[in-house]
């Protein structure tokens, strides 16, 4: 049976079928580094993992590109109320970003691009909309014009007629609709500026994601994922200016996951009901609060609570407790049965069953749609079942092979990975990879830095290609070095 995803665009659930046969190429809506993400926004960065990690266990190759918005309104704002640097409000959240999406669970995007480093392709796709008759210049900014757009909210179901100023679309006296949106901000006193064709400035926000999704993904890729806050306006205005550029659809699948409530309200920032995700990791735990995220259909709200995240951590401990007795019977030195007993006996031949029957409902799941819900619960009740068995069962004393048992182990350790919980781990004691990461790199190119210092300019180049190699792009500056995870190792 093929995957079924919903597509936001067609509001129903298709089969997937890629652009390129076997390969997944997917966007994600990234972060905007001017604060440490919240709960909310870390729903958004766990649905692609979990997609991505699923696609890959059935095969396919996944490309996959999230982009950091490094220029924006909020992130001047930060820096003007802190009183230091854009740069420094960018550097500080980046990093902060790649510690907690790490500690999160979730695997690195194969390609994570800045805003900054894309000027250029922003200020050409302008220039394409220009040509096409789509944009146009007015009090120092570049717009794009809805109405030269017939498709313009297809995505939102909205109609252009009925569109207004406010409710997240910015209010201008030189716009020609009050729904046209910026391609282009002139540039104010003390904000960062590029030179582009229309004077100084700096890209609209929506631009971002159309150019660095195309530079990446090409003209037709398949998944494009966000929160649903995105639908309107951003992704609408990312339709229009992709498919404005080329002529024709970009992106064949949508995909919105739904939001984090407090008290019946969503999760924001806006409204001060926020929960910032590494204060809840450091009470909770990091696989308690992702535990939470995948609970619900990634479509479905999900409610915040103490009681929410108190049934997960039950859950959980019984779940990483059953793979723990499993590793201690698995043992070189653990009693065992004996290889005629474990191939034969009722009980094994009972488990045998319990974990097709599991594996089966947990894919039935995913390839509905990723349905993540009813997948950890078929990994609950997996788990459950094992533990009856070990519970049960008495272990002969002559050693031997128990190779329904290994299987159990290792179908839950998959499974469980698939989800992005690490179960061969221990639950409370493990170390969070990015705790470790972002510090470590850091002094490596402290040490790198004295080595240029003292002009061992080739030493320096061996140390910046050896990460590179590890996929740790490095980037010398005249701030100094920049880093970002690339591809190169995967």
């Amino acid at each position: 049976m093929p995957i079924q995803i919903y597509n936001t665009l067609t509001g129903k659930k298709e089969p997937l079928e890629t652009v390129e046969p076997g390969r997944v190429k997917m966007y994600s809506c990234g972060p905007t580094v001017y604060d440490y993400f919240h709960v909310g926004n870390a729903r958004a960065f766990v649905v692609p993992d979990v997609i991505k990690r699923y696609l890959r266990d059935r095969g396919y190759q996944v490309l996959h590109v999230q982009n950091v918005t490094d220029i924006d309104d909020k992130i001047i704002q930060r820096a003007q109320s802190l009183g230091v640097s854009v740069d420094e409000v960018v550097d500080r959240y980046t990093r902060a970003y790649l510690e907690d999406l790490l500690r999160l669970g979730c695997e690195m995007p194969t390609v994570l691009p800045r805003a900054r480093d894309h000027v250029g392709p922003m200020i050409d796709l302008i220039r394409v909309l220009f040509d096409n008759g789509l944009a146009y210049a007015a009090g120092g900014d570049v717009y794009f014009s809805v109405e030269r757009f017939p498709r313009y909210g297809q995505l939102s179901r909205q109609e252009v007629s009925q569109l207004e100023a406010g409710a997240r679309v910015e209010a201008s006296a030189h716009k020609r609709h009050p729904a046209d949106f910026v391609l282009w901000k002139a540039a104010k006193p003390g904000e960062p500026w590029w030179e582009s064709p229309w004077g100084r400035g700096r890209p609209g926000w929506h631009l971002e994601c159309s150019a660095m999704s195309m530079a990446y993904l090409g003209e037709r890729f398949d998944i494009h994922t966000g929160g649903a806050d995105l639908i309107f306006p951003h992704h609408e205005n990312e339709i229009a200016q992709s498919e404005g550029a080329v002529g024709h659809p970009v992106v064949t699948y949508w995909v919105h996951n739904g939001y984090i409530n407090v008290d019946g309200e969503k999760m924001s920032k806006s409204l001060g009901n926020f929960w910032l995700f590494r204060d809840v990791a450091d009470r909770w735990g990091a696989p308690v609060v992702r535990a939470l995220l995948l609970s619900k259909h990634y479509r479905t709200p999900i409610d915040f609570t103490e009681e929410a995240l108190e049934a997960q951590a039950r859950g959980l401990e019984r779940l990483y407790r059953t793979v723990g007795d499993l590793a201690r019977r698995l043992h070189p030195d653990a009693p065992q049965l004996s290889s005629e007993a474990a191939a034969a006996g009722p009980a094994e031949q009972a488990l045998e069953r319990v974990l097709q029957e599991k594996e089966a409902a947990f894919h039935e799941a995913m390839e509905d749609d990723f349905n993540t819900a009813m997948a950890l619960a078929r990994l609950f009740e997996l788990a459950r079942e094992v533990n009856r068995y070990l519970t049960e069962a008495e272990p002969a004393p002559q050693p031997g092979p128990q190779p329904t048992l290994h299987r159990a182990y290792r179908l839950l350790i998959r499974l469980g990975g698939i989800l992005g919980l690490r179960l061969d781990e221990p639950l409370h004691s493990r170390a969070d990879d990015g705790e470790l990461l972002v510090p470590l790199v850091d002094l490596i190119l402290e040490v790198r830095q004295q080595v240029r210092s003292e002009r061992r300019f080739d030493l320096a180049d061996q140390i910046r290609d050896r990460l590179k190699a590890l996929g740790i792009q490095v980037e010398d500056t005249r701030e100094g070095a920049r880093w970002i995870l690339s591809d190169a190792s995967r």
